[in-house]
């Protein structure tokens, strides 16, 4: 009877001890899988920092305030007369791209193709023209601005032309090419403009790209020059940032 009641005994303080052991263990176990769900959580609200801070560069990058930014002395404003067909005042709040063109008007000067562009307004018949851009570079390197940076210039695409910056320039023949002198004005008022906007040279583009049209044509049949060109742009910013 003795030797019974010790074996209950025994019986009931192992089967404490395994209570004992699983309790402990769910315990640790409990505790193990909150610092799994904290370290998790840590990890996650780290991504989620890094995240929001590039998404607040990427923000305050395509965001600037487009009526504090001055021109240039360099720069000669002479604005088209506000009318539907080539300066419409749409606003624009921000500008993402800048787009290369050629005016396709072998010899003409900076200030014959913005003309051009003020003379829309004059249309009249049934078919109507509506283009426009906010820079012209000519043949011995001048920038005329013809429309606000804070306006939508009809040079691109309805998709591209309501944050798009666009620079026409002129060319001696119909290869297209720059002269020297539009060509450095061009590297110069193109990193300007970066800048002053929060772009790089990865956010200019040729009207090509946006449309597949031959245009700046010498940029479309040399693409070497065109990437050429985007490495310019890249120095010229550096030495505007010293």
């Amino acid at each position: 009877m003795k030797n019974q009641t010790k074996d209950s005994f025994n019986e009931l303080e192992r089967r404490r001890r395994q209570r004992e052991r699983r309790r402990k263990q769910k315990k640790k176990q409990t505790f193990l899988n909150i610092l799994y769900i904290i370290g998790k959580t840590l990890i996650l609200a780290s991504a989620l920092t890094v995240l929001l801070i590039a998404l607040s560069q990427i923000f305050q990058r395509n965001y600037v305030d487009l009526k504090s930014v001055t021109m240039p002395s360099w720069v000669e404003q002479d604005f088209i007369t506000p009318n539907e067909y080539s300066r419409p005042q749409t606003e624009m709040k921000r500008v993402k791209e800048i787009v290369i063109h050629y005016v396709a008007n072998p010899g003409t000067t900076a200030k014959q193709n913005m003309a051009y562009f003020d003379s829309l307004k004059d249309q009249k018949g049934i078919k109507k023209i509506s283009a426009s851009s906010h820079f012209i570079i000519g043949l011995d390197g001048e920038v005329l601005q013809g429309i606000p940076i804070t306006e939508m210039a009809y040079a691109t695409s309805k998709e591209k032309n309501p944050n798009t910056i666009s620079i026409e320039c002129c060319h001696p023949d119909e290869t297209g090419k720059f002269s020297d002198d539009t060509y450095g004005s061009l590297v110069k008022f193109t990193a300007w403009l970066c800048e002053n906007l929060g772009l790089t040279e990865k956010d200019v583009i040729r009207h090509y790209d946006a449309t597949g049209k031959d245009c700046p044509r010498y940029f479309v049949a040399h693409e070497d020059e065109w990437k050429k060109f985007l490495q310019d742009v890249k120095e010229a910013r550096k030495e505007f940032r010293q």
